[in-house]
């Protein structure tokens, strides 16, 4: 299928590595000119030759634990480069733990680095949409929006925030013509995954591989997803085809989520 994005500009939070690493390979598959966004430049310098296609793809160095970095960074960006028409807003996820032992500034922290992060670059770029009659805000976040994930206090409490913002976000700009959606992973091949899986079988005194075959077990489908799965959940959200879809949760979980 032609996404029709073959022209269009792309911001990928997150991009080092996992899903938004592979939300930009996808993308630029499809023609878009990426511009890779994460706080590590050599990481950064190196996934950009990874990217495929003709296009000159680029990257901003931005830590999303400082919010005021964020605008100026993405403001001088802005000053040289045209905007963006699809932001994938992506980053890594709060500590695990209890909520009950969460720290105030656990909490802090997080609604920082998601929520405000994320306001921060839509304000920055829906301007650009706007001019161009054409915008995909999609959010990475988390199957908690649906069914909270135990050991998971302080993600379930933002993830939750960042999705109702998106709704919020999808009823003003829907006439035009920019979509604001999110993509809910389930247990997908990254880092963070392994960082739970060794939380947890530590907590319940097994192995990481008997860990990881009983996770598996949790989805019908019997494994993990792949990031290139959930890339191109993020992808077809993206494009001209996915125009009237606004405001939803989209689960890439392999059915593991019970809710509807």
């Amino acid at each position: 299928m032609d996404l029709k994005l073959n022209g269009k500009r792309a911001l990928v939070c997150g991009s080092t590595q996992g899903i938004g690493k592979a939300a930009a390979i996808v993308l630029a598959n499809e023609g878009v000119q990426i511009t890779l966004m994460a706080r590590n430049e050599e990481k950064l310098k190196a996934v950009v030759k990874e990217l495929p296609g003709s296009h000159s793809h680029d990257y901003i160095v931005a830590d999303f634990l400082e919010p005021a970095k964020l605008r100026s960074s993405i403001q001088s960006y802005l000053e040289i480069e045209p905007g963006f028409h699809l932001l994938i807003n992506n980053t890594g996820g709060p500590r695990s733990g209890q909520i009950i032992d969460a720290s105030l500034d656990e909490f802090r922290k997080a609604f920082n680095q998601h929520l405000i992060c994320n306001h921060v670059l839509a304000q920055e770029l829906v301007p650009y949409m706007k001019a161009e009659g054409f915008g995909r805000i999609i959010n990475v976040i988390s199957t908690s929006v649906k069914e909270p994930i135990p050991g998971l206090g302080v993600s379930n409490t933002i993830r939750n925030a960042v999705a109702n913002w998106s709704k919020t976000l999808a009823g003003e700009l829907g006439s035009y013509n920019i979509t604001v959606n999110n993509v809910l992973p389930g247990f997908t091949e990254t880092e963070r995954l392994n960082e739970i899986i060794a939380i947890k079988a530590e907590r319940e005194g097994k192995s990481i591989d008997q860990m990881t075959e009983i996770m598996k077990n949790y989805t019908p489908a019997k494994r993990f997803a792949k990031p290139g799965e959930t890339a191109m959940a993020i992808a077809f959200l993206a494009s001209e085809q996915a125009a009237y879809i606004n405001g939803i949760n989209l689960p890439v979980d392999g059915g593991r989520t019970k809710s509807l």
